[in-house]
């Protein structure tokens, strides 16, 4: 594997460190960075990569948002999104475990019962407000939720929402969404300049719930790309035979 020149530097890297580094003409790096990515080839863009050591996710993120976006098939992004009748069946078949259908920006689109006893009552959310986004950076009850971890859960967001971003661009929904975030929250704001990008995963939450008390759920968002417009499905489970998941069993009687 090539040698790019040992740790990665970012602070003060020229024009010309960078495009050496990468192996590419200053001509041709000079294209990418002057927003002419058409004219620059995969190769060029993924040794640009290389040489700021970017991971996966942070080089797909590259490649896409170099290119021009794609025609958005919802171009004034009024369009409601529909969840297919199959999901709104698969999600309310989880009984023990609190479901979400998630939009391209983060739009909760549906849940079941228990989500919203988890995570409370998305159905008294103003729909402009009903996304992942504006809980968790707006809501006061979800910071209260998350506790010491809200700050990760935050993080972690925003890097997805960076991929999401990179998927679809064009959509002037999702910019006017990311336009929304900034301008209520500062914390958002802040993370979003600093550009986390990062494709969730699973991952686990340790929660502090108002009625049960602590929960320790583990999520794992499930692609839907038959239904382009819903996204993803987002599913959190406790460890079987743990507080937890006695705690969920509480939250599904209540």
């Amino acid at each position: 594997m090539r040698d790019y020149g040992g740790a990665r530097r970012v602070a003060g890297l020229r024009r010309e460190e960078l495009a050496r580094l990468a192996g590419v003409s200053i001509a041709h790096y000079t294209r990418l960075e002057q927003g002419k990515g058409d004219v620059v080839s995969d190769e060029v863009l993924t040794a640009v990569a290389a040489a700021l050591r970017l991971d996966a996710d942070e080089s797909t993120y590259l490649h896409r948002i170099a290119r021009r976006p794609e025609t958005c098939a919802n171009k004034d992004g009024t369009a409601r999104a529909e969840v297919p009748l199959s999901v709104r069946h698969l999600l309310h078949s989880f009984v023990l475990t609190p479901a979400l259908v998630v939009g391209r920006h983060t739009q909760l689109l549906a849940w079941n019962p228990l989500a919203a006893a988890v995570f409370g009552d998305f159905a008294n959310v103003p729909d402009e407000r009903r996304t992942l986004s504006h809980l968790l950076f707006t809501e006061p009850s979800q910071r209260d939720l998350y506790g010491d971890g809200w700050g990760a859960a935050a993080r972690e967001h925003v890097a997805h929402l960076r991929v999401l971003f990179a998927r679809f661009r064009g959509d002037p929904a999702f910019v006017a969404h990311v336009e929304s975030l900034r301008a209520l929250s500062a914390d958002f704001a802040r993370l979003w300049d600093e550009h986390p990008v990062a494709q969730t995963r699973s991952r686990a939450y340790d929660l502090h719930h108002p009625v049960v008390g602590d929960l320790t759920l583990h999520a794992e968002l499930v692609s839907l790309p038959d239904a382009p417009s819903c996204c993803a499905l987002d599913l959190f489970a406790a460890e079987p035979g743990t507080p937890s998941a006695r705690a969920l069993r509480e939250l599904a009687g209540l």
